[in-house]
């Protein structure tokens, strides 16, 4: 699509609010005149003469040439991510580790310092502590919410700064603003993976992150189907991330983008529900005597209850919990569920139950997993779209038949 067509349509959708844009975002009518965007399953593009071609792949024309660079539902669906985090570029990757990948290693160099947090997916740490140091890439881990920690890691050849929050899977909160502050000062890029959060309830744009990532397998797909992930921010970042996806191919297929696209457009409804049930879950679950810890963004118990108000619309659909008796009684617990799936996903319509330590983090040494607060028993519930009386009821019923 011509790019000043595109920057037109963006401009006329700019006032529009986070669902309408969500849902009105779309490619252009083919000669059809579907209501719905239609599937561009084609590996390539054909030009209407040689000449169109040479200028398509020297940059002179703007349009699509083959797949792996771009195709009309990839264009949608990060035209409307833009949108909804509010940035002036992105790209979407095959799926989120993709993103990780894609969003840190282009940006830098041999010789070079990252800085990230501890508490972040187990495959992210995996890739910053083993992959990157065989490319001559440094890195410190630190405490997502011990801003110290954060000031005192930063190095002379320190480059890039990275972070989830909430964090996966304890849920800590990252200090955005004041990360923000400390990337300005020391000219360092500023890389948020926004996953946990989604652009509905929390826009790391707003404070100035050079770098947005997403799994679009979590949420923003949000039935468990596809995998996908998007990076999207400043455009000189962007740009770079662009070309090394475009000649490395973890790129995102078209089928996968049109059905992440199409989930944007419930985004909105299917968060409110997931924060909803979350809340009310955990309502249950501190009444309960088996409960040694929980762990949620905006209960008022958790430590950074001021900041997780602050920077987030609601407190998202995951809770952290540890229960009484360890291990064993976190094993007892997920097969007495009767509803819930037990899988290292979530995001999904259905409720999930995932025990961290021996799933999502289970490459991480013990000592790892303690440091950034996943115990053996430790348990992470991502609230899924069921009437919340049956998921109440039925971990109900599996405390009661895992004591």
């Amino acid at each position: 699509m011509n790019l000043c067509l595109v920057a037109k349509k963006e401009q006329l959708m700019k006032d529009k609010r986070f669902e309408t844009l969500a849902i009105r975002t779309q490619t252009d009518q083919t000669n059809q005149k579907e209501h719905s965007t239609p599937l561009f399953l084609t590996s390539s593009f054909t030009f209407d003469t040689a000449e169109q071609g040479a200028a398509l792949f020297n940059g002179d024309l703007e349009g699509n040439q083959y797949t792996r660079f771009s195709n009309p539902n990839t264009d949608e669906f990060i035209n409307k991510l833009k949108l909804l985090e509010g940035t002036e570029a992105g790209i979407s990757t095959a799926s989120g580790m993709a993103a990780v990948f894609a969003s840190i290693l282009p940006n830098l160099k041999a010789g070079d310092h990252i800085v990230a947090s501890k508490a972040i997916f187990g495959s992210s740490v995996l890739v910053i502590s083993t992959i990157f140091p065989d490319y001559g890439i440094d890195y410190t881990l630190v405490d997502v919410d011990n801003n110290d920690q954060w000031e005192q890691a930063i190095k002379k050849n320190t480059k890039l700064i990275f972070v989830e929050s909430p964090s996966n899977p304890t849920l800590k909160i990252a200090d955005l603003a004041f990360l923000s502050k400390l990337c300005k000062a020391n000219n360092i890029i500023y890389c948020v993976d926004n996953c946990f959060a989604t652009p509905y309830l929390q826009q790391p744009n707003e404070y100035d992150a050079d770098l947005i990532i997403h799994s679009a397998t979590k949420y923003i797909d949000g039935q468990g189907r596809v995998l996908g992930g998007a990076i999207l921010g400043k455009k000189k970042y962007v740009d770079i991330c662009y070309n090394f996806l475009r000649r490395t191919g973890a790129s995102l297929s078209p089928f996968n983008a049109w059905v992440l696209s199409k989930s944007l457009e419930t985004l909105a409804i299917r968060m409110d529900r997931h924060c909803s049930n979350a809340e009310k879950l955990f309502q249950f679950l501190e009444k309960q005597e088996d409960v040694l810890e929980l762990s949620y963004p905006h209960s008022p118990n958790h430590p950074q209850y001021a900041l997780a108000k602050k920077q987030m619309k609601q407190g998202g659909g995951l809770i952290g919990c540890e229960l009484k008796g360890g291990k064993e009684r976190g094993v007892r617990f997920l097969n007495a569920l009767k509803l819930h799936s037990l899988t290292a996903n979530l995001g999904d319509t259905r409720s999930i139950v995932t025990h961290p330590a021996s799933t999502t983090h289970t490459k991480l040494s013990e000592a790892e997993q303690l440091e950034v607060g996943i115990t053996p028993g430790f348990i992470r519930f991502s609230l899924g779209l069921e009437h919340i009386d049956d998921i109440i009821e039925d971990v109900k019923q599996a405390l009661v038949a895992s004591r």
